[in-house]
């Protein structure tokens, strides 16, 4: 392999912020590419997490110093997620247990404010989360349609535009998919919400560790991440565009302040998580450069992903010289891509993969990764889905080559 190229050497220099990176296993250091499935942590946002136990652990809305240092920790995590999203502003950001549980409680709101006949559309790519919450209104009356999935793993888009009709009111759809790594065309998707007036409701989950998002420029209506995906704790974040989440009827009682971006958010939030949360995004923003956070977080995503693409397209060329291992989804060639690379492993399952892959120190993911519909589609599912390896900032050049090894080695075992 060769050297690190020198705009890269300061973001390989970072790999001592994360404690986990030190540990070893059969004696080997641990290569974690399981970014897709929840990033490692760095010491900042550990500490940022440890000190508000240590120093101002209370509940919110108190009229003592713990409590308004609380206070303003939750208000500095909403400023901060709203820079990183591109918001208008904190009113526009809310938080939950995780996205799931966010989506769940949109789609109950959502219930309340359609009709029966009322179209949702979705999509055979989608993880399962933002899947199941719109598929469950079914049980409401409304009319669930699904968009195709086409085999080189892109969406058929003029399956899309023919779906959406005057009586759409929801479109629900992915930006990145977490099992193949396709982008999807959101600014497309979104001209075609408006001409019918349709809400656009984005999970990016597997977009917002990889690419910078402006939720102002794509004018989505709701957009859903999780802070564990980019390197922070498990928090679930909502975004609403101004004025939509006050015109939709929550489950709050009746204690909650019933105005964005609150109404959604039952009962205490994990105050000691949106430290967290805020330190993530601070820590992304080290990356970047400019006079202030948001400007900071565009340069700092775009040097993440020149980074993670370099890697990402090292390894599926790599991957593409292994004989008779099959990747499955878009050409890694494209900028515009997730650097998440999944593959088939003929005579071997994937649980089996990632078990040997162990042996040796590298963490990888098997299976269906909670999007069980594109695989179903796919038909890889009875054959006990794929193998996934996912690029993050804090991976190099050479656990990639470890990975590539190692592969090579159990296609040598096969053949024997």
């Amino acid at each position: 392999m060769t050297q690190p190229d020198k705009p890269f050497e300061s973001i390989i220099e970072r790999r001592r912020d994360f404690p986990s990176l030190k540990r070893t296993h059969n004696g080997c250091p641990l290569a974690y590419l399981d970014g897709p499935g929840g990033t490692q942590v760095p010491r900042q946002v550990i500490e940022a997490m440890v000190t508000y136990y240590e120093t101002c652990n209370a509940n919110h809305d108190g009229r003592f110093i713990t409590s308004m240092e609380s206070d303003q920790i939750i208000q500095q995590a909403r400023e901060h997620m709203a820079a990183f999203l591109g918001a208008s502003g904190w009113r526009t950001i809310s938080f939950g247990a995780n996205m799931t549980t966010l989506a769940y409680s949109l789609s109950k709101a959502f219930a309340r404010h359609f009709k029966t006949g009322d179209e949702i559309i979705i999509t055979q790519l989608d993880h399962e989360a933002n899947r199941g919450p719109w598929l469950s209104l079914q049980e409401q009356g409304m009319v669930i349609k699904e968009v195709a999935l086409k085999k080189d793993g892109g969406l058929d888009y003029d399956d899309f535009e023919s779906k959406i009709t005057a009586r759409t009111r929801l479109v629900a759809v992915g930006m990145a998919s977490n099992v193949l790594g396709t982008v999807n065309d959101i600014p497309l998707i979104r001209q075609w919400t408006q001409q019918v007036g349709a809400w656009l409701l984005v999970d990016a989950v597997h977009y917002a560790p990889h690419f910078s998002i402006d939720v102002s420029r794509l004018h989505v209506d709701f957009l859903l991440c999780s802070a564990y995906k980019f390197y922070g704790p498990h928090v679930g974040i909502l975004y609403s565009k101004e004025g939509l989440l006050d015109g939709l009827s929550t489950d709050c009682l009746r204690t909650q302040d019933q105005q964005a971006p609150f109404k959604i958010e039952t009962g205490t939030l994990n105050h000691a998580a949106l430290a967290g949360v805020k330190a993530a995004v601070d820590y992304i923003a080290s990356f970047g450069e400019g006079a202030d956070l948001r400007p900071q977080l565009v340069s700092a995503m775009e040097r993440i992903a020149a980074y993670e693409h370099t890697l990402a397209l090292e390894y599926y060329n790599g991957l593409s010289d292994i004989p008779v291992l099959q990747i499955v989804g878009p050409d890694m060639h494209s900028r515009h891509r997730a650097p998440t690379v999944s593959f088939h492993l003929p005579g071997w399952t994937a649980a089996q993969v990632c078990q040997k892959l162990n042996e040796k120190g590298i963490c990888a993911w098997d299976g269906h990764f909670y999007a069980i519909r594109p695989l179903e589609v796919l038909g890889l599912l009875e054959q006990g889905g794929l193998t996934r390896v996912g690029i993050s900032l804090y991976n190099t050049r050479e656990e990639i080559e470890r990975v590539l090894v190692a592969l090579e080695e159990l296609v040598k075992t096969s053949k024997q």
